[in-house]
């Protein structure tokens, strides 16, 4: 059984990491950048009570309107694009929940049919809809679980109900506890939606780590490890109510940053880069674009296998286990392309398929493999739930533009707080003095105010000319005059 642990960097107010580690390597990190400015960012699962303005009959679609103009609490929600029956007219109203956040130029994509999950149970309003989860494999217990899906959806007449993957082997007594919290949650929707005009914000989604303790772990979690104390207190309650198997939750309060304990930064930054490493010596070479993901494999320098058509299987099926990771690692959905080295044997190539197969059913998402073409290339597509790595991280080159990207000025000063909180811990200098690109040294300045009041010290950052991207550097440490004249000579 896969060991499972959860590391949930929830320190910085501007932004919240969760970390997924499997039998000892980084699965999955999930990264959500919060607005301090007390805007929250659209998210997927928010329910909003919304007002058709536009309709599209060419597509069978509409754009409805999620906030007013004048309301600055929710950003990002503006209009959103919605499939829609030919039964909705202009100015309607309509409760409608967001399953697809704003991506690039493309608005938020809504749907009318609202879905509620819960630990076990996904809660589907106004539909007689029932459903196990395709993971669960047992014969057995699919037949309980959908036996008891449709007593529920029975019992409720105007409710769907469907089972999900986490639901195998819990009881019909905690199922109808995850049912009775998800009936109680819509009565409150229905009662804010009935009261309020729309266009408003009916329901927000849990937060980052309540998500992946909800959504994102089927398996036994046997350590979550947290660095905030109201969310630890706030995951202790959860998985005492919903883990049958309790898992060790741990408060972490030491001097090293919680990522940097782990190594989870430095898998982070590896996950930005195109060339990824192999054991073996081999490699894999990742390209992202508009339309599709195109990995590259090279067998590099792998020699080790008694001869060349052994070389060639044991670096693809390597390079298999590796692209299935880097896939859930760098939240890569779409269509995307794999060129394996050649193989001549038909059955070298079925093993390897098998193989990649094996380990891309591990992902919660589904992928599925459609087929080995002419030119040796394997077709896949992954479905897409979330923004991915890259482009939550990083934007475009502003010297080269679509040719390249560098990483965001409001992560790279996230790195300098985390510094900052360290070494703060280290000593009692009264100031420290930070060199590092001016276009993170601007954005940073916005926020020092902030930073200084946190931590109960004098920060200077100096923005240097032709400093290298992404990196900063402790110039000075002491006494507030000494670092202010620094400041001025430099």
């Amino acid at each position: 059984m896969t060991d499972v642990k959860i590391i949930a960097d929830l320190q910085e107010i501007e932004q919240s990491r969760v970390a997924v580690i499997e039998d000892g390597k980084l699965a999955e990190i999930f990264i959500e950048f919060n607005d301090i400015d007390n805007r929250s960012s659209i998210r997927e699962g928010d329910v909003f009570k919304a007002k058709v303005e536009t309709l599209v009959p060419a597509i069978s679609a509409a754009f409805v309107r999620l906030s007013s103009k004048n309301d600055k609490t929710l950003k990002g929600a503006g209009n959103a694009f919605m499939y829609t029956p030919s039964s909705v007219k202009p100015g309607q109203e309509l409760i409608v929940q967001v399953e697809k956040t704003a991506r690039k130029n493309k608005a938020p994509r809504v749907t009318p049919q609202v879905s509620l999950p819960g630990r076990w149970l996904v809660l589907v309003p106004n539909s007689n809809e029932t459903g196990v989860s395709k993971r669960i494999d047992d014969l057995a217990e699919r037949k309980r679980l959908k036996s008891l899906a449709e007593t529920f959806t029975k019992e409720l007449d105007t409710h769907g109900v469907i089972i999900r993957t986490a639901a195998e082997g819990v009881s019909e007594e905690l199922l109808r506890r995850d049912l009775d919290s998800l009936l109680e949650l819509w009565r409150n929707i229905s009662e804010k939606a009935d009261s309020n005009s729309s266009p408003c914000l009916l329901y927000r989604d849990m937060g980052i780590l309540g998500r992946v303790l909800r959504d994102e772990v089927c398996g036994k979690v046997s350590q979550i490890i947290i660095n905030e104390p109201c969310e630890f207190q706030s995951a202790k309650n959860f998985t005492d109510r919903f883990y049958t198997d309790k898992p060790d939750v741990v408060f972490y309060d030491n001097t090293t940053p919680l990522f940097d304990y782990f190594g989870i930064e430095d898998e982070i930054r590896k996950a930005l880069e195109r060339k990824v490493w192999l054991k073996s010596g081999a490699y894999l070479v990742i390209d992202q674009t508009e339309a599709m993901t195109v990995i590259d494999v090279n067998t590099g320098k792998f020699t080790s296998a008694p001869d060349m058509r052994h070389t060639v299987l044991s670096t693809n099926k390597e390079a298999a286990e590796e692209i299935a990771r880097q896939l859930r690692l760098r939240a890569i959905g779409g269509i995307i392309i794999v060129d394996f080295v050649d193989m001549e044997h038909e059955d070298d190539k079925h093993e390897l398929l098998k193989h990649f197969q094996k380990h891309l059913n591990h992902d919660r998402l589904k992928a599925k493999i459609f087929s080995l073409t002419q030119l040796g290339l394997v077709e896949l597509t992954r479905k897409r739930e979330r923004p991915d790595l890259r482009s939550v991280l990083t934007r475009n080159c502003p010297v080269c533009g679509d040719n390249g990207f560098v990483e965001r000025e409001e992560n790279i000063s996230l790195s300098v707080k985390r510094f900052v909180r360290k070494i703060t811990k280290a000593n009692n200098a009264e100031a420290f003095l930070i060199q590092t690109d001016e276009a993170t040294a601007s954005y940073i300045h916005e926020f020092l105010d902030e930073w200084e009041k946190e931590f109960g010290r004098k920060i200077f950052v100096e923005g240097v000319k032709n400093f290298q991207r992404g990196k900063f550097r402790l110039e000075f440490q002491g006494n507030i005059e000494t670092a202010k004249k620094l400041m001025t000579i430099n």
